[in-house]
């Protein structure tokens, strides 16, 4: 199959050289939108820990003192074609339905700190937000592809367990661009190094493609949050009430890794890019994981679902489930038997100073 798919990949990467030539050469042109815009953006598809890396920055840019909006297209929701506001920056306004999982995730994650908004025109979208919402800055979540909006801070994000796609092009691998499209950016940031064979390797071979300084990051587990048991599957416009409020699914209830790893074993979930590297993650600090269950990213769970993840957990033994944050906000309406858990993470930088410099610059 994979062979197969080479004649598709060979035209996918020729389009994608020709529309960088195309703005290189000034016949496509960018758009300045009259507001510092940074990007956060990959070269392949799936999971590189980005959306952990564009809540770092619009934080980042708050800190300074401005209005930050998070532009996004919102991959997954039911009518890409429409412009959502997910967020003002102070009320979550779209469920998952409307807004997608990773938009609604920032959205409550960076309540007080900044906006959210869907829209595939994000050149539109910033000129709405600035006039509507007092935007300030635009932070492009997954924009390194979207050449059209001029930005003064480009971050590739680089997963050191998988940076180059597999070697191909989609569809036969997963890169978006060749690796030389590197060279276009003002910063690469390797996440999660720490489960990088050869981490020193890997930054050799990114230093040969680009002149931008090479940030090493890794994901840290900061806690766990209990998820409420809701006590039975809701209606679907019930759900998404719920799901935009925050009245049902989670509560403040918190346990410490090392209470829960104490425990006994466990059983953990996901829908998202990279599942290994979550699964690798929750070994590493030391739960003793019995059972794993991977998903297709942004999957829209049903009550089958997790249904038939608790069976698998508790036919492994496992007492209690572990998801991410992402899956969190797609699970508040179904009942879980076990007690299931949110990962919360954070990153942590080998040079976190030379970033938020970086962004500090370009939004000066």
């Amino acid at each position: 199959m994979s062979l197969a798919l080479a004649p598709l990949s060979y035209i996918y990467g020729a389009l994608a050289r020709a529309r960088a030539r195309l703005y290189r050469s000034g016949l496509l042109k960018t758009v300045r939108v009259g507001a510092p815009v940074i990007s956060v953006g990959n070269l392949t598809a799936g999971g590189t820990g980005k959306t952990p890396l564009v809540e770092w920055v619009a934080r980042a840019v708050a800190g300074e003192g401005l209005r930050a909006c998070v532009l996004t297209r919102g991959y997954g929701r039911e009518d890409e074609g429409r412009r959502v506001v997910v967020s003002d920056g102070e009320r979550v306004l779209a469920g998952v339905r409307e807004g997608g999982d990773e938009p609604v995730l920032l959205a409550e994650s960076l309540l007080g700190t900044a906006s959210v908004v869907c829209d595939r025109d994000r050149v539109a979208a910033a000129q709405w937000a600035q006039e509507h919402l007092g935007a300030r800055v635009f932070v492009l979540d997954d924009g390194f592809q979207h050449i059209r909006i001029a930005r003064d801070l480009d971050i590739v994000t680089l997963d050191a367990t998988a940076p180059w796609g597999g070697g191909h092009m989609l569809p036969r691998g997963l890169l978006r661009e060749p690796p030389s499209a590197l060279a276009r950016a003002d910063c690469v940031v390797i996440t999660r190094a720490d489960l990088a064979p050869d981490i020193e390797s890997l930054r050799a071979q990114i230093t040969r493609m680009t002149a931008a300084p090479v940030i090493a990051s890794r994901v840290r587990t900061r806690g766990l949050r209990r998820i409420v048991d809701a006590g039975a599957t809701l209606e679907a416009s019930t759900q998404e009430e719920a799901t935009r409020s925050g009245a049902v699914g989670e509560a403040n209830a918190r346990m410490d890794v090392e209470s829960l790893i104490a425990a006994g074993p466990v059983a953990a979930f996901c829908a998202v890019g990279n599942p290994r590297a979550f699964f690798e993650q929750l070994r590493r600090d030391g739960f003793d994981l019995r059972h794993t269950r991977s998903f297709p990213d942004h999957h829209a769970y049903t009550r089958d679902d997790t249904e038939a993840v608790t069976r698998e957990a508790v036919r492994a033994g496992a007492h209690a489930l572990l998801t991410t944050a992402k899956d969190a906000v797609k699970l508040r309406a179904y009942a879980l038997p076990l007690p299931c858990y949110v990962v919360e993470i954070e990153l942590e930088f080998e040079d976190e100073g030379l970033l938020r410099g970086l962004v500090k610059d370009a939004i000066s």
